[in-house]
């Protein structure tokens, strides 16, 4: 627990998650009950916000992103410094490596975050992972990456910080408010997707890496690089392999966020079958949004709301895979019986941080006088935020790390791309089927307008 990274993630988000939560808390309105008391909307904010933010929108000068956000900025760089600087010095790592690293890092994910925000580009929905995965992608593949950087090209520890930091929005009054039809959505076509995928990618295409078969399948099936990273600690998958699902995952996010919701308007399905089917497919969550927002609120409140249900499934995946890869897939007869610490052991201790905070955090939203003013404060207001700088750093690092030459002997034949087109095909149809099933014919009115 002193030294692990998946322990890390966690002690470095419930840091962050108690100060945003302290802060809000002790500058709350004094008279906060009396005036919910009354029916009204009170606004709070965090005391935070104006220290943490990340580049704005901009048309013509790419200035004007930062002319508003420039302070958020630092701020957001300082307190990602001071956290992981103490993280990796109590860790043993070279925390002055990581301090001559990290501003350049940093420098590209800030570039990835202003690139995406220029009006046209953010009109298409293109989002920042996938400016800062070919900003990474670019360097890595032309001049090379500089060595030097490696110390703070942390991939999976901007990931894991940033996933249990997630956790605190993942809200279990959302799942008791879409009810039964938005978990048969999300954790029935699920598990079957991505153990048939996994199966096809075995039995019919005959894939010789089983991790990379595996890590593709969570990929496709759960909830995009989440799933992705969790899956890949469980079944000890290598980086080019989880660089390249990944890649995979964005590519495919981007064509499904712009078609899908056109598709669903120029065929005039249902928004709530439509929001449900955008949750249960599209992998990033940030895309999900996006989509169903250009459905209606309506949309996008079941759309959101699937897909936060399904990332509670990260830790079950994880934990299945973790089981599956120690007994089955790595088992030798000559060898001694794998006990239960061996599965402890591969099991991502980040995702135990995810649950922990999304349990916590929904207490306080359902108990607290003014939850979920306080919350919705701390998550709109810091935590958010600063999640999106994890999640950009961590893109960056992956394209830092991802050099094309080491990734073509796994694009050999094609059979990557051959399972994720297969597995999101299956994906699409099943999960269509059952949100119609769910929100038209079993429980029709489910949603209320």
């Amino acid at each position: 627990m002193r030294t692990s990274e998946d322990w890390w993630a966690i002690w470095c988000a419930a840091i962050l998650l108690a100060v945003s939560f302290a802060a809000v808390w002790c500058t709350q309105p004094a008279d906060l009950a009396a005036k919910l008391a009354t029916g009204k909307s009170v606004k709070v904010v965090s005391p935070i916000s104006s220290w943490v933010a990340a580049p704005g929108k901009w048309t013509t000068s790419p200035m004007d992103a930062f002319a508003k956000s420039w302070p958020g900025t630092i701020g957001a760089f300082v307190i990602i410094t001071i956290v992981f600087a103490f993280a990796m010095f109590v860790r043993g790592k070279s925390v002055v490596g990581f301090l001559n690293a990290l501003p350049f890092v940093f420098l590209l994910a800030t570039l990835a975050f202003a690139m995406a925000g220029q009006s046209v580009i953010k009109a298409y929905n293109l989002e920042y992972a996938l400016w800062a995965l070919l900003v990474g992608l670019l360097i890595s593949n032309t001049i090379g990456t500089p060595r030097f950087l490696r110390p703070a090209m942390l991939t999976e520890f901007y990931i894991k910080t940033g996933l249990v930091l997630l956790g605190a929005e993942v809200l279990m009054n959302r799942l008791l408010a879409l009810g039964l039809p938005g978990i048969f959505v999300a954790w029935v076509v699920t598990p079957i997707v991505l153990v048939s995928t996994y199966i096809f990618g075995q039995k019919v295409l005959k894939m010789p890496s089983r991790s990379l078969n595996m890590v593709i399948s969570a990929d496709m099936s759960v909830c995009g690089v989440s799933a992705a990273i969790a899956t890949a600690g469980a079944c000890k998958a290598k980086k080019e392999e989880l660089s390249l699902a990944i890649g995979l995952s964005l590519s495919f996010t981007v064509i499904m966020m712009v078609v899908m919701p056109a598709f669903i308007k120029a065929v005039g399905m249902d928004p709530i079958v439509g929001g449900a089917w955008l949750g249960g497919t599209i992998d990033s969550t940030g895309a999900v949004a996006a989509a169903g927002a250009v459905l209606g609120d309506e949309a996008l409140e079941v759309a959101a709301t699937v897909k936060m249900i399904q990332n509670i499934l990260i830790g079950v995946t994880a934990f299945c895979v973790a089981v599956y890869w120690v007994t089955y897939v790595e088992r030798n007869e000559s060898a001694p019986r794998v006990g239960p610490m061996e599965i402890w052991y591969r099991f991502p201790k980040f995702v135990l941080g995810f649950v922990a905070m999304s349990i916590l955090f929904s207490a306080l939203y359902s108990t607290l006088t003014g939850g979920p003013e306080l919350v919705d404060a701390m998550i709109d207001g810091s935590t958010k935020t600063i999640r999106g700088w994890f999640f950009c750093l961590a893109f960056v690092s992956i394209g830092l790390e991802t050099n094309f030459k080491e990734l073509l002997p796994q694009l050999k034949g094609g059979k990557p791309l051959i399972l994720y087109v297969c597995g999101q095909t299956l994906n699409l149809i099943l999960t269509l089927l059952m949100a119609w099933l769910m929100f038209k014919v079993i429980f029709p009115g489910s949603v209320a307008p």
